[in-house]
């Protein structure tokens, strides 16, 4: 995971906006390691990146579980600071990933590849906000006030969302092979 000390050291220009990316590969320092790396490189490091949201979005169900569990008076300093912590790690990957969408849709001249990782961005993006809304529904105190279907459909907008994530690394793997 990518710590918020990394995320500091990281050459790596903020895009607020995808329309923004490709501002953000102007602003980047001379030493940023993608530089000249093959197409290849790139995507490797979007999986990389990939995975590293993984491991966030199962620390950040750890401590909501952990939340859960933590009795009638909920330890919320405690999922408060884990929050944090993978929030820090999710900006740091974006940052990253925005950084690596304006190389290939810059320098590179790779619309196609740009544009997966574009629609990989707001997918996580709407990954992360129904994970966020599913772990507020489970707060004994709001489950009681919602019914099941909304938490049902939410569920399943995940695990399609999630489809959809894979389906663009997918094409974004094969779109690579035949860019170079």
């Amino acid at each position: 995971m990518i710590t918020a000390g990394a995320a500091s050291g990281c050459p790596v220009a903020v895009a607020r906006d995808p329309a923004d990316a490709t501002e953000a590969l102007d602003l980047q320092e001379l030493g940023w390691p993608w530089k000249d790396a093959p197409v290849r490189t790139l995507v490797r490091r979007i999986e990389q990146l990939q995975a590293e949201r993984a491991r966030a979005f199962g620390q950040l169900e750890a401590a909501h579980r952990q939340y859960l569990q933590s009795g009638p008076h909920h330890d919320f300093a405690r999922y408060r600071s884990a929050v944090h912590e993978v929030t820090q790690a999710f900006a740091a990957a974006s940052r990253e990933v925005l950084a690596l969408e304006a190389e290939l849709a810059g320098p590179r001249v790779q619309p196609l590849l740009a544009s997966h990782i574009r629609s990989l961005q707001q997918l996580e993006q709407t990954r992360l906000a129904t994970v966020a809304m599913l772990q507020l529904m489970a707060i004994p105190e709001l489950a009681k006030q919602d019914p099941d279907t909304r938490t049902h459909q939410l569920k399943l907008k995940v695990i399609k969302t999630m489809e959809a994530i894979g389906e663009v690394l997918q094409d974004l793997r094969f779109d690579a092979e035949s860019a170079e």
